[in-house]
């Protein structure tokens, strides 16, 4: 997940970005988060989190230490699993029951919230908490930002998409690490004719689909074209940079370039990360938030230094600046424009003091994750991790087109048009002409 001056660009013009976390594991309601921190059952606000380590510990931490300082203004904290929560938020806002703080993606799902008025303007907030506002990355409020106001918190970690390898199975096949299309190509079937994956993918989570688009795209036709689709323009889709795109992924597929049976497997459950690190598949493209994940499931694989890491390989011929990325600029909070006033300043109190605080800023670092916080690099020195957070922090930060996610840049309507077709796609059930004319009628 970027900042922004109009509703349309912005997002594409990004110069540091991230994801609330969108790989997850457990699922349902955790209750009130007040055990640890007294009173929060008798919230005068209420908070949904996203589930899965470490992320959701940092949340919930993050609540408790507030409630507990805060005995008058206590956070109630319900966690969800990432699909579960998308339908479950859709069905509570739009019968007046959303949570006093919302988590959002912002884009294009925020635009519309704020169209139906269900979220509140945050501009009279950050204007009287300006030393917040200065704190973060600059960045980070386009996606937060619609019409010139802001409604949405950003905070928690930039995430983009990067292409992860395993170290030991590029060793044991005797090949280097791919840097352009071509290279990946014909590294498939060495990996196959090894009985290794070449790719992991969780396809049964579609948005995991559609980041391969999302960097061919960029690589193909620059930011330019995803830009033509955004605003809009006729026939978009069907330029011959996207068609380019769509055949250059049906290519890899056709060429078992992924894992037997991607489709039914899911990014919830941290399946395609762990045939990554359990040696099943040579090489992963994903967000940087699994970085934490892999570290803390994967045994040896990150501490034992047989993970690498890239920004997505170059496409000959390609107009895209090979700096560019993809992904998320910052995870969001929108505050429910249907809370009461208490709600309202309970949660307020909570954006200015619990939610970017040294102790998260810290935990988000320590998690392998880099805080959207100005300067943070300077904490890196020292840290086990300290190479892999200079590389997402230099790579999202000095990125000529940080690309926001493609189902959080459009509206929900059309992003769902979008998975539905991406999962055609990479069935193999529809050809790239056929997807573009589908999403050409969508848009």
């Amino acid at each position: 997940m970027s900042p922004r001056t109009t509703p349309r660009r912005a997002f594409l013009a990004l110069a540091l970005g991230a994801p609330v976390a969108a790989s997850l594991a457990a699922c349902g309601d955790s209750g009130p988060a007040g055990s640890g921190g007294g009173g929060a059952k008798n919230a005068a606000a209420t908070m949904w989190i996203l589930t899965g380590q470490p992320a959701e510990g940092i949340r919930t931490d993050a609540v408790n230490a507030f409630n507990k300082a805060n005995p008058d203004a206590q956070i109630g904290l319900s966690s969800f699993q990432n699909d579960a929560y998308k339908a479950k938020i859709r069905t509570a806002i739009g019968a007046d029951q959303a949570p006093t703080i919302i988590p959002t993606w912002g884009g294009g799902g925020l635009r519309d919230y704020v169209k139906n008025g269900q979220v509140e303007d945050l501009t009279p907030f950050f204007a009287d908490n300006a030393a917040l506002k200065d704190k973060l990355f600059a960045s980070a409020f386009g996606a937060a930002t619609v019409d010139d106001k802001i409604y949405a918190l950003p905070c928690e970690n930039v995430s983009p998409i990067v292409m992860y390898y395993n170290k030991k199975l590029f060793q044991q096949v005797g090949a280097e690490l791919p840097t352009t299309w071509d290279d990946v190509m014909a590294l498939v079937p060495t990996f196959n004719a090894a009985g290794i994956a070449p790719f992991s993918l969780g396809g049964q989570s579609r948005w995991t689909n559609m980041m391969w688009l999302e960097y061919l795209y960029d690589r193909i036709g620059g930011p330019e074209l995803f830009t033509s689709i955004y605003d809009g323009q006729p026939d978009a889709w069907s330029q011959p940079d996207s068609i380019d795109a769509l055949t250059k992924v049906q290519d890899l597929v056709k060429a078992n370039g992924f894992v037997k049976g991607f489709a039914s497997i899911t990014a919830d459950s941290n399946a395609d990360q762990a045939l990554l690190f359990s040696g099943k598949a040579a090489m992963m493209l994903h967000g940087a938030w699994t970085y934490g994940s892999m570290k803390s499931d994967g045994g040896d694989f990150v501490t034992g230094g047989h993970l690498a890491y890239s920004t997505f390989p170059t496409v000959t011929g390609g107009k895209g600046d090979p700096a560019n990325t993809v992904g998320n600029p910052a995870g969001y909070y929108a505050m429910s424009s249907k809370a009461t006033d208490e709600a309202k300043t309970a949660a307020k109190k909570f954006f200015a003091e619990g939610v970017v605080t040294d102790a998260t800023t810290k935990a988000w670092a320590a998690s392998g994750s880099v805080p959207v916080v100005t300067g943070v690099d300077s904490q890196f020195a020292g840290s086990d991790d300290a190479d892999w957070l200079t590389f997402v922090y230099d790579l999202a930060s000095k990125a000529p087109s940080f690309q926001q996610s493609w189902d959080q840049a459009l509206s929900p309507t059309q992003a769902e048009a979008l998975l539905d077709n991406i999962e055609k796609l990479f069935g193999l059930s529809v050809t790239p002409q056929q997807f573009a004319d589908a999403m050409n009628a969508a848009v």
